[in-house]
């Protein structure tokens, strides 16, 4: 699951470092979610050509999820400051360790390939699975999980770094706050 919230060329990008220390720590005992990264691009830093705020989830339960969006979790939070973003929502594929799985995530890199419409989406899913294997053993790599959005017919690959990575297929996100509570939950 991830909302992207774009922000004016002119924000101030220390506003939301100070969201993310603050109100970051409160997701590191939250029941139900693997994985929290509090994503940020700040523009015309690593080529990012906008200001963003970004977090990224990877629950290990879905009525977990549910809490957090519609059963007064901290997503209220997000509605006050920001209004209601559009929440992507995926099947998951798959989550995997990396060589650096036990170090410090500091950047994120989200890449969509849209399935060709005469692809089967069982052997598009198939073939993710094999890339995202194929990338296990890269330098920096803390984990990969992907997924696939099955009202666009697009895999959705998320790889977390220790380091900013030498390979960057898509967009380029800080880290600035991981809270990882039940990743061993992941699949």
């Amino acid at each position: 699951m991830q909302y992207r919230l774009s922000l004016p060329a002119d924000y101030d990008m220390d506003i939301i470092r100070r969201r993310i220390a603050a109100g970051g720590p409160r997701f590191d005992g939250t029941p139900g979610l693997g994985l929290k990264a509090f994503l940020m691009r700040e523009r015309g830093v690593d080529g990012s050509p906008l200001n963003q705020y970004a977090p990224f989830y990877l629950w290990a339960d879905s009525a977990a999820a549910a809490r957090f969006l519609w059963g007064g979790g901290g997503f209220a939070g997000v509605i006050d400051s920001f209004g209601r973003p559009v929440v992507e929502t995926w099947i998951g594929g798959g989550h995997h360790r990396g060589p650096a799985f036990h170090q410090r995530i500091t950047h994120a890199v989200r890449n969509v390939a849209r399935m060709p419409v005469d692809a089967d989406p069982s052997g598009a899913a198939a073939e993710a699975s094999v890339a995202v294997r194929d990338r296990l053993g890269e330098d920096g790599l803390h984990s990969i999980a992907w997924a696939v959005d099955p009202r666009s017919w697009e895999v959705i690959t998320f790889s977390l770094h220790a380091g900013r990575p030498d390979r960057c297929d898509g967009e380029l996100y800080q880290a600035p706050h991981v809270s990882a509570p039940h990743v061993a939950d992941l699949g």
